[in-house]
């Protein structure tokens, strides 16, 4: 089973202000831990906002509406993830737990969220082969 480690946003992430060498090379240590376990799967930073873009969809079929940031609810924004395979909700947590305050100075906030298999979404045969089988071609494109 897999899971997102979510980052949370502050004010120092939305401003852009990059993190301090020491949570740098805390957070290279505890990936490293992470892909000599075999649990990482992805894992990166994101840039601040101000330089997304949001894509919403306020009636049905209708036309998507494009805004761009910056977006002002920082605790309901995002400045990272990580993504881990595990055997246990409970083996999640316990890798969640290790992770540095990912931001310092003791605002940091991680949302852990379970990713869904496409078994848990349908059980129609056709739809499940279709599924396994773009996998099986976005697998094949990484290793090319």
């Amino acid at each position: 089973m897999q899971f997102m480690m979510i980052v949370k946003a502050t004010k120092d992430s939305e401003a852009g202000k990059p993190p301090s060498l020491e949570l740098i090379n805390a957070m290279m240590k505890y990936n490293e831990e992470l892909a000599k376990a075999g649990v990482l799967v992805a894992g990166q930073g994101l840039h601040p906002s101000s330089d997304s873009i949001r894509i919403s969809y306020p009636e049905p079929g209708g036309k998507p509406k494009v805004t761009d940031g910056p977006f002002t609810e920082s605790k309901e924004l995002i400045a990272g993830f990580t993504i881990i395979e595990v055997s246990s909700r409970e083996e999640a947590i316990e890798w969640a737990m290790r992770m540095p305050d990912p931001h310092g100075f003791g605002e940091g906030q991680i949302e852990l969220r379970q990713i869904f298999e496409p078994e848990e979404l349908t059980q129609d045969p056709e739809a499940l082969a279709k599924e396994a089988a773009l996998r099986e071609r976005v697998e094949r494109s990484r290793k090319a």
